[in-house]
């Protein structure tokens, strides 16, 4: 029987120590669908093709307002050709979300995190938003209002948890607006410089841009090192000691002939430096890895995430 003890006893320290790696309350790590959402009225089916690699999975949804609605826009120069936020998202979900609350398979949520990146920081857009997310509140993870900031509440998990960046403008009116013991239905990431708070109550993960790991930017990045490895993994440890879920934006290896819409900034010299990245993303313990090459990296993670 002793050697089953020491047994039981190891596999409870090993979980404990997985726990202790990230906070996140989804398996990790997540593929983290990057700018999801039309330009100029092309590449209209990227949130099927996200959807499409499975679930979980991370959605981007870049946000500005038009005629008094929040809608999906990589600028805040809106024309009103843009499509809503109810409309391109959550209306397009709704029957996959319906269907997962009457299945109540708790174990299996959140199914998507839904990321929303603002373009637009005036409060009569954030109350847009805010106005959709009271609309759609049974569909969306949600966390208690604290005394204060840096008392954790659990978060009551439903199939959609919910994002936001780092500005205090969306703090003002997605957390400080809510009165103590009401809801908050998103969540904020942390302020990127000089970090040494600790995650709080509406303040739950990070956000980088791969620069942080590597300078000179994607598309002059040179060979991957053990230096550069060890640079990511004491940032993605800092953040997880620290309380954060950790998100790095964006890993790209296309081609010219495969580019659907996607920037040259986030573009590697080639897929096989993608895939070392990736791959090393993975390792270090992110928890949200972000692409614009949905299926691509999807398939690779499901594979085991071993570069070619």
């Amino acid at each position: 029987m002793k050697p089953v003890v020491v047994l039981v006893l190891g596999c409870a320290a090993l979980l404990q120590v997985a726990a202790a790696q990230s906070p996140a309350p989804f398996p990790t790590p997540l593929f983290d669908a990057h700018n999801c959402y039309p330009y100029e009225g092309k590449y209209t089916d990227r949130i099927d093709r996200a959807i499409a690699t499975g679930f979980p999975v991370a959605i981007e949804q870049d946000i500005g307002f038009f005629g008094g609605e929040a809608v999906v826009t990589h600028t805040d120069k809106t024309t009103g050709t843009e499509p809503t936020l109810k409309q391109h998202f959550f209306e397009r979900v709704r029957p996959i979300i319906e269907k997962a609350l009457k299945d109540n398979r708790r174990d299996q949520w959140p199914l998507i995190v839904l990321h929303f990146d603002f373009k637009d920081l005036k409060p009569e857009t954030l109350r847009a938003v805010w106005k959709v997310l009271e609309q759609y509140e049974p569909w969306l993870a949600t966390g208690t209002k604290s005394a204060d900031s840096i008392s954790l509440q659990p978060i009551a998990m439903k199939p959609i948890l919910v994002l936001t960046e780092d500005a205090d403008e969306q703090e003002a009116i997605f957390d400080r607006e809510v009165p103590v013991g009401g809801k908050l239905r998103l969540f904020g990431s942390a302020h990127t410089k000089g970090l040494t708070q600790r995650a709080t109550n509406y303040r739950r993960w990070l956000n980088y841009s791969w620069r942080e790991v590597e300078p000179e930017g994607q598309p002059k990045a040179t060979e991957w090192t053990p230096a550069k490895a060890a640079k990511l993994k004491s940032i993605v440890d800092n953040a997880h000691k620290l309380g954060y879920w950790m998100r790095f934006y964006t890993v790209d290896g296309f081609t010219e002939a495969e580019n659907q819409g996607w920037f040259q900034t986030y573009n590697l010299p080639s897929r096989a430096a993608a895939e070392i990245r990736w791959n090393a993303e993975i390792q270090a313990g992110v928890d949200l890895i972000a692409s614009d090459q949905y299926e691509i990296l999807s398939a690779l993670m499901r594979q085991g995430a071993k570069p070619k």
